[in-house]
């Protein structure tokens, strides 16, 4: 388990959430479908993290 991986993953949601909602108040659908993006990305990250860690388990 990467806990660096996992921590860019949780801010890049965050990022992601806080930029979706900044553009569902402003009427921006590019930052709202950005800041989906970035949750879908955030997304990636974690269950890759979790295969590894699976993998690992495995292994061992």
């Amino acid at each position: 388990m990467s806990i660096e991986n996992r921590v860019e993953a949780t801010a890049k949601n965050i990022e992601g959430k806080v930029q979706e909602v900044i553009g569902e108040v402003t009427g921006n659908p590019a930052d709202k479908a950005e800041g989906k993006a970035k949750q879908a990305e955030s997304q990636v990250i974690h269950t890759t993290e979790n295969i590894k860690d699976e993998l690992k388990k495995v292994i061992d």
